[in-house]
């Protein structure tokens, strides 16, 4: 695979996956929170 540009399209896929807690996809892989009920980053949920 060469580098640049072309190859910064492939790193895009994935980013959110289902949450454990809400269910939802929104829990973030590199992050590793949920965007929707803040599970990994709270303890409380996310109103």
């Amino acid at each position: 695979m060469t580098k640049g540009t072309p190859s910064q399209g492939k790193s895009g896929k994935d980013t959110h996956i289902r949450c454990r807690r809400c269910g939802k996809r929104s829990f973030n892989r590199r992050k590793g929170y949920c965007a929707s009920c803040g599970f990994g980053r709270s303890k409380k949920k996310k109103n």
